[in-house]
């Protein structure tokens, strides 16, 4: 009796924890299979001095997405974005780049927020076939290398060679200064890229550079720099660096009596912007990332959330979440973002013909002055 009551409470151990495995299945299966999810790649910095934009970048790719998934997302598919720091390095990109189309099979990638970075991913988008949207990553080689197009490299900003030439134009043209000063860091490649061009087109605009003086990242003492340039008796200098290094640099020119103009990233500078803050076409998103994560947006995410807008139109074109057929449709875009008209072209993979917003800092406010293009 004894051995048969064992068994039948075997038998019934046996059912009951069949009948648990069995209900534990379907909760596994209530997670989109692959085939429903397309994957989309991000890079950028996420530690160290750029961490700010980067951080900014992926969390308005998340947002985005998620509004769009909630709207029953695309091509009857959700929208996952896998993302990784690169640290602000070149050679992390390039293994992101390789983690992102290899082991995750991304079907595009958004970013990086630098063009350092974004330079050296295009051999890895090349081999992998699959196409990269840069957001703030300006200079040419990011899309062109020696005339010839890059074929899986895009962006949605506008370039040194504009952004350069606007800056001296408004210059020149706008406020009037016939004799301008440089400083720049000669490690960097945006610095650099900023200076040449600043350069050729306030000089063929008739004006004269009087003065170009370089530095390294991570110098702190500006002023051997400064008084060079403040005995060439410039009427405006022209900063093409980052924020940090700005500061300093304005701080140590007013010690020096240096009062003239200065075009830059800092208080009481004109800066050349690729959005108007106070534009009623970006408070909508303005107010939707201010809800959501409680800070305000950065410039970068203006810029990413056109890329995702570039990228969903693409997609939607193409019919298809294969890349390559999102690469093809990718060349002829032609969609309004809320820094502009963007009209890719097929020569150059960049946005032709957009107007960048000269801004003025006042205290913490960025006073709109007006468009203006490069002619």
């Amino acid at each position: 009796m004894y051995k048969r009551t064992l068994a039948l409470l075997l038998v019934s151990l046996m059912i009951l924890t069949m009948a648990f495995t069995g209900c534990s299945k379907p909760q596994t299966e209530t997670a989109a299979p692959a085939e429903e999810i397309i994957k989309v790649g991000w890079m950028g910095s996420l530690t160290g001095d750029q961490a700010v934009w980067g951080q900014c970048e992926l969390d308005t790719v998340k947002m985005l997405f998620e509004e769009i998934n909630a709207k029953g997302g695309l091509l009857g598919k959700k929208l996952e974005v896998i993302g990784y720091d690169t640290k602000g390095d070149p050679q992390e990109a390039v293994n992101v780049a390789k983690r992102l189309t290899g082991q995750d099979k991304v079907v595009a990638i958004l970013g990086p927020n630098a063009s350092g970075n974004a330079i050296p991913i295009a051999p890895v988008l090349e081999q992998a076939k699959v196409p990269d949207i840069a957001t703030v990553a300006t200079n040419p080689k990011v899309t062109v290398l020696d005339g010839k197009v890059k074929p899986y490299n895009f962006r949605v900003c506008f370039i040194d060679p504009y952004q350069g030439a606007v800056a001296a134009g408004y210059a020149y043209d706008v406020l009037g200064f016939k004799k301008a000063a440089i400083l720049y860091d000669v490690a960097d490649d945006y610095s650099q890229g900023l200076t040449q061009f600043f350069e050729e087109f306030f000089v063929s605009k008739g004006g004269t550079v009087v003065a170009k003086e370089a530095f390294k990242f991570g110098d702190v003492d500006f002023r051997p720099q400064l008084s060079k340039i403040k005995e060439a008796n410039p009427e405006v200098l022209f900063l093409p660096i980052f924020f940090k290094e700005a500061a300093l640099i304005a701080n140590q020119a007013r010690e020096l009596g240096i009062t003239i103009p200065l075009m830059g990233g800092v208080q009481g500078t004109y800066i050349v912007n690729h959005v108007d803050y106070d534009d009623p076409e970006v408070q909508d998103l303005k107010s939707r990332y201010r809800t959501k994560y409680n800070k305000e947006l950065e410039l970068n995410g203006y810029l990413v959330h056109d890329a995702v807008v570039v990228l969903v139109d693409a997609i939607e074109r193409a019919g298809s979440a294969d890349s390559v057929k999102i690469t093809e449709a990718l060349e002829t875009t032609k969609v309004k973002g809320v820094t502009g008209q963007i009209n890719i072209s097929k020569e150059t993979h960049n946005p032709e013909g957009k107007d960048a917003a000269i801004v003025k800092i006042e205290g913490d406010k960025y006073v709109f002055q007006q468009k203006y293009s490069a002619k």
